[in-house]
């Protein structure tokens, strides 16, 4: 008997939902040998995500059985949901021909991956990102890798959230994270490595816009920057918070907070090992800070550029 299928009698012992093949799931399953014409139970798996996404209910759950591509193109997650490949499993979702692999574009969603690859896949144009959010919604993004893509790891734009734990982002052509214009993320666990741009970017392009990071218990090594803070017009806010994190081998900087015209930019650090950069940091622009708690081992770092003032507990 095929693993997958007493896989799926295991899990079946335990379920707590039965649908009917016209009835949306609380619980959506996938399959390598799934079919789009079955109802994503879990005695009659689906292939693909969109088949899944579109027998589930909001609020409810796709499982992944067994390691195996989900998608043939960028998949636009249209509802709340958590999307998740079981342990053990590889749970695939490639990024095709200039696309994302997931995309996320309407607002007031709560969607959670775990446990993904989010990647190209070899013999078709790599796609762009990841994971690409410009809808008012939540993402969490646990336990999962992200990486080999031509632009940004995970791109979020507007005044969507996204939280990132225990996952590697790597050698993607852009930074690992970048957030526009009133996006905000806490990173936590995670390792941003030799993404080319950088590990972070909050970018500020936009008046009245408040764009923040925070990076804890975190490593970031390899392509140009650590984490940026930058703005270039009037009104806009960018701020990133290190913590108890790693910053090793930037060309350039690890920490940078830059300004142009009248935003404010604002990188701060503590408890944080800044190692072998380029520079510790850079400091340029009017409103443009470099905070440190004053706890931190900075070392091996080739200079750097501007101040950098006392951060005061509180």
């Amino acid at each position: 008997m095929k693993t997958t299928t007493l896989l799926r009698i295991a899990i079946a012992s335990s379920a707590l939902f039965v649908s009917t093949a016209h009835a949306q799931l609380f619980r959506a399953y996938l399959a390598s040998d799934g079919n789009d014409g079955n109802p994503c139970t879990l005695q009659a798996p689906c292939r693909l995500l969109p088949a899944a996404l579109n027998a589930v209910v909001s609020g409810g759950e796709i499982w992944m059985l067994d390691s195996a591509n989900y998608n043939t193109a960028t998949v636009n997650v249209n509802k709340s949901v958590s999307i998740l490949a079981i342990p053990g499993a590889v749970g695939s979702v490639v990024a095709l021909s200039g696309g994302p692999a997931i995309e996320i574009t309407a607002s007031n969603l709560t969607v959670a991956l775990r446990n993904l690859v989010l990647g190209p896949v070899a013999g078709v144009a790599a796609g762009t990102f990841g994971v690409r959010m410009t809808g008012a919604s939540h993402v969490a993004i646990e336990g999962s890798l992200i990486a080999n893509l031509t632009d940004n790891g995970v791109f979020v734009t507007g005044t969507g959230t996204v939280k990132v734990t225990r996952t590697t982002v790597r050698d993607n052509n852009g930074y690992g994270i970048r957030l526009h214009n009133g996006a905000r993320a806490a990173i936590s666990s995670t390792q941003m490595l030799g993404n080319a741009q950088g590990g972070v970017l909050a970018y500020g392009s936009s008046a009245s816009t408040t764009t923040t990071a925070s990076v804890s218990d975190s490593v970031i090594s390899g392509g140009s920057y650590g984490v940026v803070a930058l703005t270039e017009v009037d009104g806009a806010v960018t701020r990133i918070s290190v913590t108890r994190s790693t910053i090793h081998r930037t060309a350039t900087a690890a920490l940078n907070s830059q300004t142009a015209n009248v935003g404010e930019a604002e990188v701060n650090v503590g408890s944080s090992l800044i190692v072998d950069n380029g520079n510790a940091w850079i400091q340029q622009g009017t409103n443009a800070t470099v905070l440190s708690l004053g706890n931190n081992q900075m070392s091996g770092n080739a200079g750097s550029v501007g101040s950098k003032a006392p951060l005061t507990p509180h």
